[in-house]
């Protein structure tokens, strides 16, 4: 697995992370094939929040993996915390908790990276400094960073924030790519010129912050999966056609499609099947030329100007 720097962190992981939202869906043996074939694919990356699963999905990893310091040497743990029922919450309060809570779940002392899932409305960015420090300070979390964030929201925990936000995890996908689309349709009169998120790429890209991709097979929100979706004729036929070329499935050019872009992003999977998983791996080898990414964007129903 091919690696990258973190932010302007010095840590390194692999340009793949494993999203471990549906591990409550696997039996206690499928859930320790798929962590181990994790392992083996160089993915030791593995992308956690407090709601998945009512935090259950946290304990079933910590025993899937059979957790112990030997162990964790090997993996990087990131986690997100901030959702309740029914409200966000940024507090200073809640994200000590909330760690604390992950922590345990997890079997282990210390998070690799800590994100401040959905936007709260009512944040206080002192609060969130205060935590962010002491956090940091009995080593309970190592880096920090965002979920769902925009320019500003950043810049404003920023201002308070000694920490550097190493991440920001966002819904991008061929299908969903409106940040990208607006960037290209600049000055235009269409639907895709429209900027729904602060230019938030080029922010994340010019103030070093990984963008994470999250959902990225995903159309809509939560609406299904675009690949062999006959919704989307043209840009399967054109998906299928490139993997074809590199001898690899329609997974790894979905993936390869996201890693192809500069701005250096980590995408975070989903699936909990092992064969996509490794589909997922691969594309860290494959390099889509600029005609390829551009044939698979348009493909997708995205207009050039």
């Amino acid at each position: 697995m091919r690696t990258m720097k973190l932010g302007n962190s010095t840590l390194e992981v692999p340009v793949v992370a494993v999203g471990c939202m549906r591990i409550k869906s696997l039996e206690k043996n499928e859930a320790e094939t798929f962590v181990q074939s994790a392992l083996e694919e160089g993915a030791n990356f593995f992308d956690h929040a407090d709601i998945y699963g009512g935090g259950a999905c946290e304990e079933i990893f910590a025993d899937a993996i059979h957790m112990n310091p030997a162990v964790r040497e090997k993996i990087i743990l990131q986690s997100k915390c901030g959702i309740r029922k029914g409200m966000f919450d940024f507090s200073k309060e809640h994200i000590l908790d909330s760690v604390d809570g992950i922590l345990k779940r997890l079997n282990t002392e210390y998070l690799d990276v800590l994100l401040l899932h959905r936007p709260d409305a009512l944040v206080e960015p002192e609060e969130v400094a205060e935590a962010f420090d002491k956090l940091e300070s009995s080593g309970k979390v190592r880096h920090f960073g965002v979920s769902n964030q925009k320019p500003m929201q950043i810049q404003l925990l920023q201002k308070y924030v000694k920490q550097p936000l190493v991440a920001n995890q966002l819904q991008l996908s061929i299908t969903n790519a409106n940040m990208i689309s607006n960037g290209i349709n600049v000055n235009m009169e269409n639907d895709s010129a429209i900027d729904r998120d602060g230019s938030v790429l080029d922010f994340c890209r010019l103030n070093d912050i990984t963008i994470q991709p999250w959902s990225p097979f995903q159309y809509g929100f939560f609406e299904g999966v675009f690949l062999g979706n006959e919704k989307f004729p043209e840009l399967n036929q054109a998906i299928d056609e490139i993997g074809a070329k590199y001898e690899v499935s329609n997974t790894t050019i979905a993936i390869a499609w996201l890693l192809r872009h500069p701005a250096k992003m980590q995408p975070v999977t989903g699936t909990m099947n092992v064969d996509r998983l490794k589909d997922c791996c691969r594309a860290s080898e494959i390099n889509l030329t600029r005609e390829e990414w551009y044939s698979i964007y348009r493909a997708a129903g995205n207009i050039l100007p």
